[in-house]
């Protein structure tokens, strides 16, 4: 079985550094190519899939896993990944280690799992992507020459200013309107580091998440913050949860996050799911 392995050498904090090492230990059949800037590892997956590799394994974050993502999307070859991004929310929900040297050990006993995807405006996603504050905090974020988790963590603390944004959204026959802070779009469960923004999503029910987070007085936000790292954000009353296989979104903002990368889209904003898309490779059960 052939495989490539497509390495981000600046993802995250560096820990892909000596990765092929540990990858010469355990496969035998395969290449490693690193992506130079962005929009390279999806040509290098784009002709991985033409060449009929049977698996590609990203060496990064979740944006990295999203530059993958669409290449191999309804095709014989199957998704993997080693997290070495500053969340790795894809990643560690489908239960790979946070050790990339342990993380290739998994991928050599794997399973070949069929799940859902998600798109915005055609657009595909597997994670959590979004509008408003998480959106904004992700555009911020990609600017910073620093990356990690604390670095994520002080840039939210400054911005805590942010301000409430209007919202109409379709779906299910229906219409709402709302004021609020941000709307993640979930396939997955969290962000990343175990911050649960979904903790009930699950990657093959057909359906995308839709996770609105109201206004709340500031004081809150340990609070809020707690109940995102214990996995029971979904139990607060300023949080509302939508399943759905169709949503329309109507702003004025147009800066969106997808898999944790910031993007400007049209209006208005469509997300779908898209069930049974995408084959993954997830640790031995």
């Amino acid at each position: 079985m052939k495989t490539r392995f497509i390495i981000n050498p600046i993802a995250g904090t560096g820990k892909q550094k000596g990765i092929s090492k540990h990858i010469a230990k355990h496969f035998k059949n395969y290449d490693i190519v690193e992506t130079k800037k962005p929009g390279d590892a999806k040509k290098l997956s784009l002709e991985a899939v033409n060449k009929q590799y049977q698996t590609i394994i990203a060496v990064g974050g979740d944006g990295t896993v999203n530059e993958c993502l669409e290449s191999v999307i309804n095709t014989k070859t199957a998704l993997g990944v080693i997290p070495c991004g500053s969340g790795n929310g894809f990643a560690l929900h489908i239960g790979m280690l946070s050790s990339p040297k342990e993380a290739v050990k998994q991928l050599k006993k794997k399973n070949v799992k069929i799940i859902d995807t998600c798109t915005i405006n055609k657009i595909p996603f597997v994670n959590v992507s979004g509008i408003g504050f998480d959106a904004h905090i992700a555009n911020l974020f990609s600017r910073l020459n620093k990356r990690g988790f604390i670095n994520y963590m002080k840039l939210i603390i400054k911005e805590l200013s942010y301000q409430p944004k209007e919202y109409v959204l379709e779906y299910n026959n229906q219409t709402q309107k709302i004021s609020a802070y941000m709307i993640a779009f979930a396939n997955a469960s969290q962000y990343g580091n175990n911050a649960c923004i979904s903790p009930l999503s699950k990657i093959t029910d057909g359906l995308v998440d839709i996770i609105i987070v109201k206004k709340f007085a500031k004081w809150r936000i340990p609070l809020f913050l707690m109940k995102l790292f214990k996995g029971n954000l979904h139990m607060s009353k300023y949080v509302q949860t939508i399943k759905c296989e169709k949503i329309k979104i109507i702003t004025k903002e147009k800066l969106i996050h997808i898999d944790g990368e910031p993007l400007q889209v049209d209006q208005p904003i469509v997300i779908n799911a898209s069930p049974k898309t995408l084959k993954i490779l997830t640790p031995n059960e």
